[in-house]
């Protein structure tokens, strides 16, 4: 079952010509659904490629084989887009059970080691064309939400998997301190790059339904981090001394189940006012007006 990005339900199921979603028993206010492990496979081919399998639970890793197998294919290369136990925690399994690599970002931007379990783990480099089985995965450096996040393009989709630096429903939260606010800004400048370019028409999420409408997605989220940050600048004007009170203030309609991870993105939103010089540029500055 799959679903537009309109509030339906959204499950396991074909998206694109080579992108199936396996979804994740792990449903919640941070995780939607549950997370999407993504089986990608080439027309023809019997190498494929899964990207995220999830949280460590062995009836999912069970239906992503599954469907492998149904495809009349194996698991040749495990990708991960970020170390979150939501979307890699079950990488070690994983790999135990397809005897198949599994890659990722060891290192953040930061220079730190990703967060993900590393058995087994090979470095992943920006700009890295990965062939499987005639499948091209051109790898995508995305940091922001975590300093090792990763988005894949999958070129002959028109597609680009996200992880968690693009929800299929909402905005997602910038994990500080390893998450950093100016350099998620500059990974939606180059996904919106990759949309205006025509190149990303639509975006496979790790959480979500897909998003078909790529470029208005950008321009939204672009546009929410700038009101957000504008919002956070006037509660700290507004007397707020510190970050709990800077999310009752900013963050009041949201559900307080999700307002610790709320406190993460307004503790990120401050060390960027905090380091931002006059001179630079905000993400007022980089919205197009249309």
């Amino acid at each position: 079952m799959t679903a537009a990005a309109d509030g339906a339900p959204w499950g396991s199921g074909a998206v694109t010509t080579r992108a199936r979603c396996v979804l994740a028993p792990n449903p919640g206010p941070m995780t939607l659904d549950g997370t999407n492990t993504w089986v990608l496979l080439e027309p023809g081919s019997t190498e494929a490629v899964v990207i995220d399998p999830g949280p460590l639970d062995e009836p999912h890793l069970r239906a992503v084989l599954d469907t492998v197998e149904e495809l009349g294919a194996h698991v040749a290369l495990t990708l991960l887009t970020h170390g979150h136990a939501d979307h890699a925690q079950s990488a070690g399994r994983f790999a135990e059970l397809t005897r198949a690599p599994v890659r990722a970002l060891r290192k953040g931007t930061n220079g730190q080691p990703g967060q993900h379990d590393r058995h087994g783990h090979d470095d992943l480099q920006d700009g890295q064309v990965l062939t499987v089985g005639g499948l091209e995965v051109a790898v995508v450096q995305t940091p922001g939400h975590t300093s090792d996040s990763l988005s894949f393009l999958l070129a002959a989709d028109n597609a680009l998997l996200t992880g968690d630096t693009i929800l299929g429903r909402g905005t997602t939260m910038v994990a500080w301190p390893d998450g950093e606010l100016a350099a998620y800004l500059d990974s939606l400048e180059r996904i919106e790059t990759l949309t205006g370019s025509g190149a990303v028409l639509r975006i496979l999420p790790g959480h979500g339904p897909q998003l078909p409408e790529a470029a208005a997605v950008v321009r939204h989220y672009r546009q929410h981090r700038a009101e957000r940050l504008e919002q956070v600048r006037a509660a700290v004007a507004g007397g707020a001394s510190d970050p709990k009170a800077v999310v009752e203030a900013v963050y009041a309609e949201v559900p307080r189940e999700v307002w610790p991870a709320a406190e993460l993105s307004v503790r990120a939103q401050l060390d960027y006012l905090a380091h931002r010089r006059p001179t630079d540029r905000g993400p007022t500055d980089r919205v197009p007006t249309d």
